[in-house]
């Protein structure tokens, strides 16, 4: 899974990032994973610190506001995002109300191939100061760090959903557990 990052065919200096990925589960347990907010802490890397903030249980519908803090590049940051489509179990799209971005709507696809699921991500974005700083931050900086991080959840979910794979499956499914429902995780 290599993340894809071009310009947007329509809006001005706005990029989307594009993703695929196979996951060895049948699409209803893959998109039971993705329901949980509370697992986007484990299936993002530990260098954000990356906490939601919103408190359990939350409720996954179209209005569905979720709250979250992070640290990027040592700057930290609050993030909300508001659900404005749940079409379970194939789809929902993710909206920033605030944040860093001027722009970000991620839309999660899930299409069912029997005991295994073509999961893919479809992120437009926009740079705050688009115009001036956003081609020299995008280069520089902001489609590494994208990149980085959607190569290091692809790697968390190969490895949480790998069949018959008892040392990273175990491992990884308990360590997702422990990050994401440890009691005073979320601070």
């Amino acid at each position: 899974m290599i993340p894809m990052i071009c310009r947007h065919e329509r809006l001005p200096h706005t990029f989307v990032l594009r993703t695929e990925q196979w996951i060895d589960a049948p699409r209803e347990q893959v998109f039971e994973f993705f329901a949980d907010a509370f697992q986007l802490e484990a299936i993002t890397p530990p260098w954000l610190h990356f906490h939601v903030l919103t408190p359990r249980p939350i409720p996954m519908a179209p209005g569905a506001l979720i709250d979250y803090r992070l640290r990027l590049r040592g700057i930290p940051i609050r993030w909300r995002t508001e659900i404005d489509v749940w079409e379970p179990p194939v789809r929902f799209v993710d909206r920033q109300l605030k944040g860093p971005y001027a722009l970000w709507e991620h839309e999660h696809t899930f299409e069912d191939h029997g005991e295994r699921t073509l999961m893919r991500d479809e992120v437009a974005y926009r740079l705050p100061f688009a115009r001036v700083l956003g081609p020299i931050a995008q280069w520089l900086m902001v489609r590494r760090d994208l990149e980085q991080i959607f190569r290091y959840r692809a790697e968390v979910i190969a490895r949480y959903f790998a069949p018959d794979n008892s040392v990273g499956q175990g491992t990884e499914r308990a360590a997702i557990a422990n990050v994401t429902h440890a009691p005073g995780s979320v601070e």
